[in-house]
């Protein structure tokens, strides 16, 4: 097959690869369209990802539409022919977390297109990829391969909306006009937010948010934020989702956010610890909730695209050809014109 491999920052080249070997209980799919994401960005601008250094050239990527090519021996919860999304975070399904419905806490996760394993676990940018039968996610028939690879970050959204509470009549402030900001944006929307304030530092980001239809946008360096809080949410927001990773956003959200309220951590802010305002949790009984990728929430977001509950579309604003994968990161990569960027693949 022909994919599309890292080799190190800024160095990504469309080679042949091995087909993946079809051990028990996997599948092989043949990957249509797929999405970049932040971590495949910090992968392709740095080298590394955090903490995850790759100890070889590997494949990125992990938001994608497939369809199934083969299947091993014994797999009959999907066929041939199938147009699928996957979930590319594979759990053990035995540790307490697995047990518990909360597999996106297992210890012993294998995710496509990360180093977070030695040697890296290769992904989605390449013609074909490998996945637990278990993993796969059928399609409608209707739902194109643009929105079907929209399914893995909408997923990370919907299950940080969820761990907020009810947002239905709340007022929702999400630091980080970046794909997951916005997604987790519309969803609150969607389910019902009252108000839905969006802050990013970059303009153009922020010019978005108003054409997707949110009902403010502030920049957090203005020097009068703290008014126009006053006036859009009195005395705080009743939700706040931390979806920049940035530590200056994270420490405003304990000032933006009412007594009472919840803020919800879904940025990654690297491997230093971060200081916090333990005090202010603590006397104004705020509620700190991190949201790890997502919980058992594919079907769920299937559903709701497919009954045009929320649209996906404004967000991809490029598609390039697979022979130009590195143009797309470089796209990718540049805030004030891109949001999702996806690669085609292969087509029917």
């Amino acid at each position: 097959m022909t994919a599309a491999v890292l080799h190190g920052a800024k160095e990504i080249k469309i080679e042949p690869q091995p087909l993946p070997a079809l051990n028990p209980g996997m599948v092989l799919l043949r990957v249509r369209r797929a999405g970049i994401c932040g971590s495949d960005l910090h992968y392709f601008e740095h080298g590394y990802c955090a903490a995850f250094v790759p100890t070889r050239p590997f494949i990125l990527g992990h938001e994608f539409t497939a369809e199934v090519a083969a299947l091993a021996d014994g797999v009959d919860s999907v066929k041939v022919g199938t147009r699928v999304t996957a979930n590319p975070a594979r759990s053990c399904g035995f540790c307490e977390f697995c047990k518990a419905g909360r597999p996106n806490l297992c210890r012993k996760i294998i995710m496509l297109g990360s180093a977070s394993t030695k040697p890296p676990t290769d992904g989605a940018f390449a013609e074909f990829v490998t996945v637990r039968a278990d993993q796969c996610h059928a399609l409608p028939q209707e739902m194109s391969d643009e929105l079907g690879a929209m399914i893995e970050p909408f997923a990370v959204a919907l299950h940080a909306v969820k761990r907020a509470g009810v947002v239905s009549g709340k007022r929702v402030l999400v630091e980080g006009g970046g794909p997951i900001g916005l997604l987790v944006a519309m969803t609150a929307r969607t389910f019902g937010a009252a108000t839905v304030a969006l802050s990013d530092i970059v303009a153009s980001r922020r010019e978005t948010a108003h054409k997707l239809g949110l009902d403010v946008t502030l920049d957090p360096s203005a020097k009068n934020l703290a008014g126009q809080v006053r006036e859009i949410a009195g005395d705080g927001f009743d939700v706040v989702f931390e979806a920049s990773g940035a530590r200056p956003a994270l420490r405003q959200a304990f000032d933006l956010v009412r007594t009472g309220g919840t803020i919800v951590q879904i940025g990654t802010l690297g491997t230093e610890d971060v200081p916090l305002p333990a005090n202010l949790l603590m006397y104004r009984a705020i509620n700190f909730i991190g949201s790890m990728r997502y919980g058992d929430v594919f079907d769920e977001a299937i559903r709701l695209i497919a009954a045009n509950r929320i649209d996906l579309r404004p967000l991809i604003t490029g598609v390039l050809p697979f022979a130009d994968a590195g143009d797309a990161m470089r796209l990718a990569g540049d805030k004030n014109q891109a949001m999702k960027v996806q690669i085609q693949i292969t087509k029917e």
